[in-house]
C-alpha cells in the first residue's frame, strides 16, 4: 500500500528551496518521488513565476514559486513510504495496519539519501572597497564642464553637439532622461568617435551613482558601467575595470529575503545564458536592405555583449568568444 502525505509525517518546503535529490509528494495518493531537475519559468515580464519539477522516473509537476510543498526526507529510491511510515526513523509511529507488523529482519536497508544543505542565500557579490573606488578619479570640474569639454573636441558632430547642449543646461541625476542622455553621449564618444578618454569621463558621472531600486534609472547607469569596464579592459586597466564590474552587480546583493534572492539569481543567470542579441531584427534589416536599421540593431547587440563581458561571460558564451564578437560588432557599427 502506498501512503499519501495526509497519512504520513512529512515536512514542507517553499518551492524555491527545492533542489535535485529532494523527495516531493506529487498531487494524489502516490509515494514521494525524487527530483531530477528543476527549471524556472518566467512570466511575460521576465519575472520567475513557475517551477517545472521533473522526477527521476520521468514525471513532472508544475509548482508556483510562492507555494509550499510536502516533501519526504531521505526516502530511498523506489520506496513507497515517507519517513515515519513504520520504518526505523525514530518517529515512534505505529506501523500501518495493512502492512506486516514485523519487518523482515534479514531485508537489507535501503540506501540512505544524503542531501547536502542548501545555503541560505546565493553567494553575495561584495561591492568595491574605498581603496578600489579611489581608482575612479574625481570629475574635472562640474558635470556640465565635463560634458562641454568632451564636446569641444568634436565640433561639427551633430549627435554629440545636440546631447551636450541639452546636458550643459543642467544635469539632474534624479532624471531618468538626463541619465539616458549621459549614457548615450558616452557611447557616441567611445564607439562612434573613438574617444574613449572623454567617454570614460562622461560615464564616470553615472558610474558613482548608487542603485536605488529604480530599474529604469539603473538601466542607464548599467550601460555606462559596462562601457567603462570595456574601455578599461581594452586599455589594460584591469583593476579599474574590476571596480566597474563590482558596481554593475550592486542590485544582486540588495534582496534580503533568501527565497527571493535565490529566484532572482536563477532568473539573472538565465538571462545571461540566453541573452537577446537581436539576431532576428538584424537579419530582417539585412534582408530589407535597411542599413541604418541594421546599424541600430547592431549597436544594441554591442551593448548586450559588453554587459555580458562585464559579468565575466555566461555559461553559454565565454569571455574569449565575447571579445571576438565585440570586435566584429565594433567594425560593423563603425563602418
Amino acid at each position: 500500500m502506498t501512503h499519501s502525505p495526509a497519512t504520513q509525517q512529512y515536512t514542507e518546503k517553499q518551492a524555491g528551496d527545492l533542489q535535485p535529490g529532494d523527495f516531493v509528494f506529487p498531487p494524489g495518493d502516490g509515494p514521494a518521488e525524487e527530483i531530477s531537475t528543476i527549471e524556472v519559468q518566467n512570466d511575460d515580464y521576465g519575472v520567475a513565476a513557475l517551477l517545472l519539477v521533473t522526477m527521476v522516473d520521468g514525471g513532472a509537476v508544475r509548482i508556483a514559486v510562492g507555494s509550499s510543498v510536502p516533501v519526504g526526507e531521505g526516502v530511498p529510491v523506489g520506496s513507497g513510504d515517507a519517513p515515519g511510515s513504520g520504518d526505523a526513523t525514530g518517529s515512534g509511529d505505529a506501523p500501518d495496519s495493512s502492512t506486516s507488523a514485523e519487518p523482515d529482519a534479514e531485508a537489507p536497508a535501503g540506501p540512505a539519501v544524503v542531501v547536502p544543505p542548501r545555503p541560505e542565500t546565493p553567494p553575495a557579490h561584495t561591492g568595491p572597497s574605498a581603496e578600489e573606488l579611489a581608482l575612479i578619479p574625481e570629475p574635472d570640474g562640474t558635470p556640465e564642464a565635463v560634458v562641454r569639454a568632451a564636446a569641444a573636441d568634436h565640433k561639427g558632430k551633430n549627435g554629440v553637439q545636440v546631447l551636450s547642449e541639452r546636458l550643459a543646461k543642467g544635469i539632474n541625476t534624479k532624471s531618468g532622461s538626463c541619465l539616458r542622455d549621459l549614457s548615450d553621449l558616452a557611447f557616441d564618444l567611445c564607439i562612434v568617435l573613438r574617444d574613449p578618454d572623454h567617454a570614460l569621463a562622461v560615464a564616470d558621472l553615472l558610474n558613482v551613482l548608487p542603485f536605488d531600486g529604480n530599474l529604469d534609472r539603473w538601466a542607464s547607469i548599467e550601460r555606462a558601467l559596462a562601457l567603462s569596464s570595456f574601455i578599461c579592459r581594452e586599455a589594460g586597466q584591469a583593476e579599474r575595470a574590476a571596480v566597474y564590474e563590482k558596481l554593475l552587480r550592486s542590485p544582486e546583493s540588495q534582496e534580503e529575503d533568501p527565497f527571493k534572492a535565490r529566484i532572482n539569481a536563477r532568473v539573472r543567470q538565465r538571462s545571461l545564458n540566453e541573452p537577446n542579441l537581436y539576431d532576428k531584427e538584424i537579419f530582417r534589416a539585412i534582408d530589407n536592405g535597411n542599413h541604418e536599421a541594421e546599424r541600430e540593431w547592431r549597436f544594441l547587440r554591442l551593448e548586450a555583449l559588453m554587459f555580458l563581458r562585464a559579468h565575466g561571460g555566461s555559461k553559454t558564451i565565454g569571455e574569449e568568444e565575447l571579445a571576438r564578437r565585440i570586435g566584429n560588432e565594433l567594425e560593423s557599427v563603425r563602418a
